[in-house]
């Protein structure tokens, strides 16, 4: 591994002057060295969120000690860790392959409108659909009614849609704790929530089967957790045991999540996630209208002259 490092035949010098004899290459060079940054800091910003950036530091240390090994002649340690490392990689690449998935599939929903601002109506309708959707919740959870509800977010979740009964229905509470009420044609399921709609009722999500999740998690928190580890989806679980809601992201939930705390993580994942901060959106707003302001200006200036 580190000996064929030592073949590499690499002068700067030369690579430098071949830059500067051919100038086209220099743009080749600058756009090579910003699409490998971006892909380093997108990957970073991916793996910190997952269970990946412990193996990511654990890797490197095992990197660090395979070069001291070598540099000391520590041969048995050496040669015990690049056979590791030799078998090592397509491992890692079976273990966390879901992690790996997700990114790649983040990576490809991306959009522009999420580095270039978005209409603030769309951000001001999701803000209040997300409330509905909790006075939906927060009714549920007084008289018991087990709930499930998803949200889609830049992973599509069109094959857990098709399973269920499409709707393309308004967000409204009424819609909602109706749904759920029991014994009711679409009661048993998740909703799905998406574009600003409930897409589709009665659909079926993949079970979590993690042997360190609490026995006394019912089907709708297996249901939940399952959801949010396939794919960067959302979802809100209502017991009908107990009456609290519980939040399932990430592969994670989070028990006994009260109406404002509720409120905060929704509008946090759905909202300022996809569209920016209040202060960042206002600040294009006003951007936008001065720049029609100074058009204004010149066509009046304009009409003036040629009067």
């Amino acid at each position: 591994m580190f000996e064929n490092l030592s073949n590499l035949n690499f002068d700067f010098a030369d690579y430098m002057s071949d830059l500067a004899s051919h100038p086209w290459q220099i743009v080749t060079f600058v756009l090579d060295i910003t699409i490998v940054i971006f892909l380093l800091v997108y990957f970073v910003k991916v793996a910190k969120k997952s269970r990946v950036w412990q193996l990511l530091k654990g890797i490197v240390l095992l990197i660090i000690i395979t070069f001291l090994s070598n540099l000391f002649e520590l041969r048995l340690l050496y040669f015990i860790l690049t056979s590791f490392m030799s078998y090592g990689v397509i491992a890692l690449l079976i273990i966390f392959q879901p992690e790996l998935r997700r990114a790649i599939e983040q990576l490809g929903s991306s959009t522009f409108s999420k580095l270039f601002g978005i209409d603030k109506s769309l951000r001001d309708k999701t803000k209040e659909d997300i409330y509905k959707i909790v006075i939906a919740a927060e009714e549920m959870a007084k008289s018991k009614t087990g709930a499930l509800i998803v949200f889609e977010r830049d992973i599509k979740i069109q094959d857990i849609i098709e399973t269920g009964i499409k709707l393309d229905a308004e967000i409204s509470p009424q819609m909602l704790v109706n749904i759920f009420v029991p014994k009711t044609p679409l009661h048993d399921g998740a909703v799905v929530i998406s574009n600003n709609k409930i897409t589709a009722a009665a659909c079926i999500l993949p079970l979590a089967d993690d042997k360190d999740i609490a026995r006394e998690l019912g089907t709708r928190h297996r249901a939940a957790i399952g959801i949010s580890k396939e794919s960067d989806a959302i979802a809100v679980v209502v017991s009908e045991e107990t009456g609290k809601i519980s939040i399932a992201k990430d592969g994670t939930l989070i028990a006994d999540v009260k109406e404002d705390a509720l409120k905060r993580i929704l509008i946090k994942n759905l909202v300022t996630a996809k569209f920016g901060s209040e202060q960042r959106v206002s600040k294009i707003s006003k951007m936008k209208e001065k720049w029609a302001n100074r058009k204004a200006e010149k066509q009046n200036e304009k009409h003036k002259t040629n009067n």
